[in-house]
């Protein structure tokens, strides 16, 4: 079933812009680089936060959108307890780059001092996404199995979210 809901592409279009703004900025994309995050985890990652236009008249199916809703959280999940804890690290070291301005600096620092509080602000945000997904699918499926669960690992997505 495919979803066309008002709402649910207002909270998709924040958590792309609070994703893109701050979490995958200049300063934090070679340290998120680092991640063991599968290629198919970042590509449903990206579909979620980057092209959120291609889904506004098609809509989204459903069993795609849990499946993009759980590779953010595994990606918070490990941001986590991979990036998080060596960001000031691995954003201030030099690795070749230029000397920066004291503007970008400023930025850097602010980005690298937020990640962690961005990065429950993007699990909030998710968070609601699927509690929003949820009822959208519970409406639509009726008498029937909603769609997530036929998705065991939404199970862990609790697990995922809180630090």
């Amino acid at each position: 079933m495919q979803v066309k809901n008002p709402e649910l592409f207002s909270l998709i279009e924040t958590i792309s812009q609070h994703y893109q703004t701050n979490i995958a900025n200049r300063f934090t994309r070679r340290a998120l680089s680092t991640m063991t995050l599968d290629a198919g985890s970042w590509g449903q990652i990206e579909e979620l936060t980057e092209k959120v236009d291609n889904y506004r008249y098609q809509g989204y199916h459903l069993d795609e959108l849990y499946m993009y809703i759980l590779a953010l959280a595994r990606f918070i999940y490990q941001a986590r307890r991979q990036v998080a804890p060596n960001l000031k690290f691995m954003a201030t070291s030099s690795h070749g780059q230029e000397r920066i301005s004291d503007s970008d600096r400023v930025f850097r620092d602010m980005a690298v001092n937020n990640f962690a509080s961005n990065l429950k602000i993007l699990a909030d945000y998710l968070n609601d996404l699927y509690l929003k997904v949820v009822a959208l699918d519970k409406d639509a499926a009726g008498i029937k199995q909603p769609a997530f669960s036929r998705i065991p690992e939404l199970k862990e997505l609790g697990r995922y979210l809180v630090e």
